[in-house]
């Protein structure tokens, strides 16, 4: 599915297009207790889509790829099997961005590296919000500080659970092109759950149907 609308697929440069060629992460025969099995591969570059109802284990499917939940099957990133990796450093390189986000510390500006973040003018964000307590902050104003706190340890893959659900439009719009900016200048990808479909049109390079029983329907298209 073509990228089109007012978030439009960046173009990368030499460098990151040499990182390009093959996928970024393969997932097979992944199967945990309320899902599977699920089998998909994402491109270094791309926006997989994962779509279908809710309650059907699309976020399940998420956190076992993180490996968050115990799941069955091969997961691979780089040509390289998830066992290969030390478990803190697959969690770094592989992001989960959830529905709810935690935090653990009352100062927003603990949950960010010491150089912070240079992505909060994007997001519409105050400049000072890295200073502010999380108790005085909106769910809107949460999530986009989810996504940036996860973009700043630079991931390779972002598993993305509704990143703009709690969002008006114009500031979803502003999310989907950051995402997009930064896989482009990354040459990382990503898996994106969504229930909007305008928002499907704009942000997936392929879609993967979730139907009853967690169960992929069919190859993503």
């Amino acid at each position: 599915m073509p990228l089109r609308g007012p978030s439009t697929k960046l173009p990368v440069g030499p460098a990151v297009a040499e990182r390009l060629a093959g996928p970024q992460l393969v997932v097979k025969s992944l199967t945990g207790p309320h899902f599977g099995p699920v089998s998909l591969e994402v491109q270094a570059g791309e926006v997989l889509v994962l779509s279908g109802p809710s309650g059907v284990g699309k976020s399940l499917i998420l956190r076992a790829i993180a490996d968050l939940d115990p799941g069955d099957g091969m997961v691979c990133m780089g040509g390289m099997a998830r066992e290969q990796y030390a478990p803190t450093e697959w969690r770094r390189l592989v992001g989960l961005l959830p529905s709810e986000s935690h935090w653990w510390s009352n100062r927003v500006g603990d949950h960010f590296p010491d150089d912070g973040c240079r992505w909060l003018d994007a997001l519409g964000l105050d400049p000072g919000a890295l200073s502010w307590t999380v108790s005085r902050l909106s769910s809107g104003e949460r999530q986009r500080l989810a996504l940036l706190r996860m973009l700043a340890i630079e991931p390779r893959v972002l598993l993305l659970d509704e990143p703009t659900a709690n969002l008006d439009p114009d500031t979803s719009l502003s999310v989907e092109r950051l995402v997009q900016r930064y896989i482009a200048e990354r040459a990382a990808c990503a898996i994106w759950v969504s229930h909007h479909q305008a928002q499907v049109d704009r942000i997936g390079s392929r879609v993967l149907r979730i139907g009853a029983g967690g169960r992929a329907q069919g190859e993503a298209l």
